[in-house]
Protein backbone atom coordinates (compact mmCIF):
# COMPACT_ATOMS: atom_id res chain seq x y z
CA UNK A 1 0.00 0.00 0.00
CA UNK A 2 0.56 3.57 -0.70
CA UNK A 3 2.81 4.84 2.56
CA UNK A 4 1.48 7.74 4.98
CA UNK A 5 3.82 10.48 2.96
CA UNK A 6 2.18 8.82 -0.50
CA UNK A 7 -1.20 9.39 -1.84
CA UNK A 8 -2.80 9.25 -5.53
CA UNK A 9 -2.06 12.70 -7.02
CA UNK A 10 -4.75 13.77 -10.04
CA UNK A 11 -2.22 12.71 -13.09
CA UNK A 12 -2.81 9.13 -11.20
CA UNK A 13 -6.87 8.96 -11.18
CA UNK A 14 -6.91 10.52 -14.41
CA UNK A 15 -4.31 7.28 -15.51
CA UNK A 16 -6.30 4.98 -13.44
CA UNK A 17 -9.66 6.28 -15.67
CA UNK A 18 -7.57 5.70 -18.68
CA UNK A 19 -6.79 2.19 -18.39
CA UNK A 20 -9.22 0.68 -16.23
CA UNK A 21 -11.10 -0.44 -19.48
CA UNK A 22 -7.22 -1.79 -20.82
CA UNK A 23 -4.20 -0.45 -22.58
CA UNK A 24 -4.76 0.40 -25.69
CA UNK A 25 -3.92 -2.17 -28.39
CA UNK A 26 -1.19 0.02 -30.05
CA UNK A 27 2.28 -0.93 -30.64
CA UNK A 28 3.36 1.82 -28.00
CA UNK A 29 0.76 1.26 -25.45
CA UNK A 30 2.51 3.82 -22.86
CA UNK A 31 3.28 6.50 -25.04
CA UNK A 32 -0.43 6.55 -26.68
CA UNK A 33 -1.18 7.08 -23.07
CA UNK A 34 1.16 9.32 -22.59
CA UNK A 35 -0.13 11.89 -25.29
CA UNK A 36 -3.40 11.17 -23.91
CA UNK A 37 -2.58 12.46 -20.74
CA UNK A 38 0.28 15.10 -21.33
CA UNK A 39 3.07 13.39 -19.62
CA UNK A 40 5.94 11.50 -20.66
CA UNK A 41 5.98 7.70 -21.40
CA UNK A 42 8.49 6.79 -18.92
CA UNK A 43 6.20 8.73 -16.64
CA UNK A 44 3.52 6.65 -17.34
CA UNK A 45 5.71 3.34 -16.92
CA UNK A 46 6.42 4.63 -13.45
CA UNK A 47 3.53 5.80 -12.31
CA UNK A 48 1.80 2.46 -12.99
CA UNK A 49 5.12 0.27 -11.76
CA UNK A 50 4.38 2.48 -8.09
CA UNK A 51 0.61 1.86 -8.35
CA UNK A 52 1.35 -1.76 -8.78
CA UNK A 53 4.23 -1.98 -6.37
CA UNK A 54 1.78 -0.22 -4.10
CA UNK A 55 -0.75 -2.44 -4.10
CA UNK A 56 -3.21 -0.07 -5.97
CA UNK A 57 -3.59 -2.18 -9.14
CA UNK A 58 -3.57 -5.70 -9.54
CA UNK A 59 -1.68 -6.17 -12.31
CA UNK A 60 -0.77 -5.45 -16.11
CA UNK A 61 -1.44 -7.87 -18.55
CA UNK A 62 -3.16 -9.45 -21.62
CA UNK A 63 -6.38 -10.47 -21.39
CA UNK A 64 -7.79 -12.78 -24.07
CA UNK A 65 -11.39 -13.35 -24.92
CA UNK A 66 -11.25 -16.82 -24.61
CA UNK A 67 -14.47 -16.97 -26.76
CA UNK A 68 -13.22 -15.48 -29.42
CA UNK A 69 -9.88 -17.76 -29.64
CA UNK A 70 -12.28 -20.98 -30.00
CA UNK A 71 -12.53 -22.23 -26.10
CA UNK A 72 -16.11 -22.04 -26.14
CA UNK A 73 -15.99 -24.86 -23.07
CA UNK A 74 -15.70 -23.50 -19.95
CA UNK A 75 -15.71 -25.51 -16.68
CA UNK A 76 -15.03 -24.64 -13.11
CA UNK A 77 -13.66 -27.85 -11.75
CA UNK A 78 -14.16 -28.01 -8.33
CA UNK A 79 -12.33 -30.13 -5.68
CA UNK A 80 -12.80 -31.72 -2.05
CA UNK A 81 -9.06 -32.14 -0.85
CA UNK A 82 -7.33 -32.03 2.48
CA UNK A 83 -6.95 -29.19 4.12
CA UNK A 84 -3.64 -30.35 5.31
CA UNK A 85 -2.03 -30.22 1.80
CA UNK A 86 -4.59 -27.67 -0.40
CA UNK A 87 -1.87 -25.07 -0.55
CA UNK A 88 1.11 -27.19 -2.18
CA UNK A 89 -1.80 -28.89 -4.36
CA UNK A 90 -3.23 -25.49 -5.23
CA UNK A 91 0.25 -24.72 -6.31
CA UNK A 92 0.79 -27.56 -8.67
CA UNK A 93 -2.74 -27.55 -10.23
CA UNK A 94 -2.43 -23.88 -10.76
CA UNK A 95 0.88 -24.15 -12.40
CA UNK A 96 -0.80 -26.68 -15.73
CA UNK A 97 -0.45 -24.80 -18.52
CA UNK A 98 -4.53 -25.31 -18.85
CA UNK A 99 -5.59 -23.61 -15.71
CA UNK A 100 -6.32 -20.18 -15.99
CA UNK A 101 -6.94 -19.70 -12.38
CA UNK A 102 -6.80 -21.30 -9.26
CA UNK A 103 -7.97 -20.61 -5.86
CA UNK A 104 -9.15 -22.17 -2.66
CA UNK A 105 -12.60 -21.53 -1.00
CA UNK A 106 -14.31 -22.35 1.86
CA UNK A 107 -16.74 -25.39 2.21
CA UNK A 108 -20.32 -24.85 3.26
CA UNK A 109 -20.77 -28.29 4.81
CA UNK A 110 -22.95 -30.46 4.11
CA UNK A 111 -23.86 -29.29 0.99
CA UNK A 112 -20.80 -27.78 -0.19
CA UNK A 113 -18.21 -30.36 0.37
CA UNK A 114 -15.18 -28.10 -2.42
CA UNK A 115 -12.27 -26.11 -1.47
CA UNK A 116 -9.79 -25.95 -4.18
CA UNK A 117 -11.33 -23.99 -7.53
CA UNK A 118 -9.00 -24.60 -10.97
CA UNK A 119 -10.94 -22.73 -13.89
CA UNK A 120 -10.44 -25.09 -17.25
CA UNK A 121 -11.13 -24.12 -20.72
CA UNK A 122 -11.78 -26.07 -23.89
CA UNK A 123 -13.05 -25.86 -27.38
CA UNK A 124 -15.38 -28.44 -26.24
CA UNK A 125 -16.83 -30.60 -22.97
CA UNK A 126 -14.80 -33.48 -23.94
CA UNK A 127 -11.43 -31.49 -24.07
CA UNK A 128 -12.45 -29.99 -21.10
CA UNK A 129 -12.81 -33.15 -19.50
CA UNK A 130 -9.48 -34.79 -20.76
CA UNK A 131 -7.89 -32.00 -19.26
CA UNK A 132 -10.06 -32.33 -15.48
CA UNK A 133 -8.71 -35.94 -15.67
CA UNK A 134 -5.07 -34.70 -15.91
CA UNK A 135 -5.76 -32.61 -12.55
CA UNK A 136 -7.63 -35.92 -11.28
CA UNK A 137 -4.26 -37.67 -12.11
CA UNK A 138 -2.09 -35.10 -10.33
CA UNK A 139 -4.31 -34.82 -7.23
CA UNK A 140 -4.52 -38.89 -6.89
CA UNK A 141 -5.85 -40.49 -3.45
CA UNK A 142 -6.05 -36.71 -2.07
CA UNK A 143 -9.06 -35.75 -4.16
CA UNK A 144 -11.75 -37.30 -2.31
CA UNK A 145 -14.47 -35.61 -4.71
CA UNK A 146 -14.95 -33.55 -7.59
CA UNK A 147 -17.47 -31.89 -10.80
CA UNK A 148 -17.19 -29.38 -13.41
CA UNK A 149 -19.68 -26.29 -13.06
CA UNK A 150 -19.80 -25.22 -17.00
CA UNK A 151 -20.49 -21.99 -17.85
CA UNK A 152 -24.03 -21.64 -19.56
CA UNK A 153 -23.57 -17.55 -20.54
CA UNK A 154 -21.32 -15.09 -21.26
CA UNK A 155 -21.13 -12.29 -18.26
CA UNK A 156 -19.43 -9.00 -18.65
CA UNK A 157 -16.67 -9.30 -15.91
CA UNK A 158 -15.16 -5.58 -14.94
CA UNK A 159 -13.32 -4.43 -11.30
CA UNK A 160 -14.22 -1.32 -9.80
CA UNK A 161 -13.88 1.31 -11.78
CA UNK A 162 -13.18 5.17 -11.20
CA UNK A 163 -15.57 8.14 -12.82
CA UNK A 164 -13.83 9.62 -15.36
Amino acid sequence: MLSEHESLDDMDRRLIVATQAGLPLLLKPYHALAEQLGISAADVQSRLTRMLAAGLIRRIGAVPNHYALGYTANGMSVWDVTDTHIDELGTQVGALAFVTHCYRRPRCLPDWPYNLFAMVHGSSRAEVEEKVAQIAALLGVEARAHDVLYSSRILKKSGLRLAG
